[in-house]
């Protein structure tokens, strides 16, 4: 999916980069990663007398990053393996800190940030984007609307759990962030003009997200009424052979 995301992705990449750079030969850890766009852009950004290191927990992506690297000739780019909330960092390691949606899913947020501030020197930057809530992404959540009477109920979700939209709450993302020893926090938020080629979208919707999921689990026939009333819920986005849609998101920034 690395050549449908990562265009469609791309303006946060560059929000992400341009709100953590922490000027040219810094050393930045990327949160994360998956298959390694930001840390590839933040690696050129801060030049060759810089570093940027991409960590993911997915073994597959983190290969794919570092072939890209490879292939790219990003020389300063490099990529592990690993949980950044038990992830035995360098102490006081990286100028900057960056994430681009790959910091909703901890366990325990509080002793994961805390766990990244230990990585960061004194008034190194952090900046990270996160989704907003579901209401606000109504690009997002269609595909679990059109899909839903063809599926059992689905529980209520806990706002708070580990997920894609666990840091909905901007309150709540101020607190994790001050109790895990961050300061001068400010969650700003930022809504982007997103875009997908309209021979990409019914790939996007049926392979990613809860949909992905329950249609890698029902039976056949199940399946095709839940792809068969697809292309119909997401028409209202699309225009001129592609989808558009508002991406509501949070900007992240704190220090060290």
């Amino acid at each position: 999916m690395q050549p449908i995301l990562d265009p469609i992705l791309a303006p946060f990449e560059r929000l992400v980069v341009d709100a953590g750079y922490p000027g040219e030969g810094g050393n930045v850890l990327d949160i994360g990663c998956g298959a390694g766009a930001t840390t590839l852009a933040m690696a050129c950004r801060v030049g060759n007398d810089g570093r940027c290191v991409g960590l993911d927990i997915s073994q597959p992506l983190v290969a794919l990053a570092t072939e890209r690297a490879a292939v790219e000739e990003v020389a300063n780019a490099s990529f592990e393996v690993g949980d950044a909330q038990a992830y035995a960092f360098e102490f006081a390691h990286f100028d900057a800190v960056v994430s681009r949606f790959g910091v909703m899913f901890f366990d325990d947020p509080v002793a994961a940030f805390a766990n990244i501030r230990q990585a960061a020197r004194r008034g190194g930057k952090l900046a990270f984007v996160a989704w907003r809530s579901p209401v606000e992404n109504d690009f997002m959540t269609t595909a679990a609307r059109a899909a839903a009477p063809f599926l059992p109920p689905a529980p209520a979700p806990d706002p708070d759990a580990p997920g894609q939209f666990a840091f909905a709450n901007g309150a709540r993302v101020k607190r994790i962030l001050e109790a895990s020893g961050w300061s001068s926090i400010e969650v700003e938020k930022v809504d982007v003009q997103c875009r997908i080629a309209e021979g990409d979208l019914m790939t996007y919707v049926t392979r990613l997200g809860p949909v992905g999921a329950a249609l890698r689990e029902v039976d056949r026939a199940t399946a095709e009424k839940i792809t068969t009333v697809l292309p119909a819920a997401f028409a209202p986005f699309v225009e001129d052979g592609e989808a558009r849609f508002n991406a509501a998101c949070w900007l992240v920034t704190a220090l060290a």
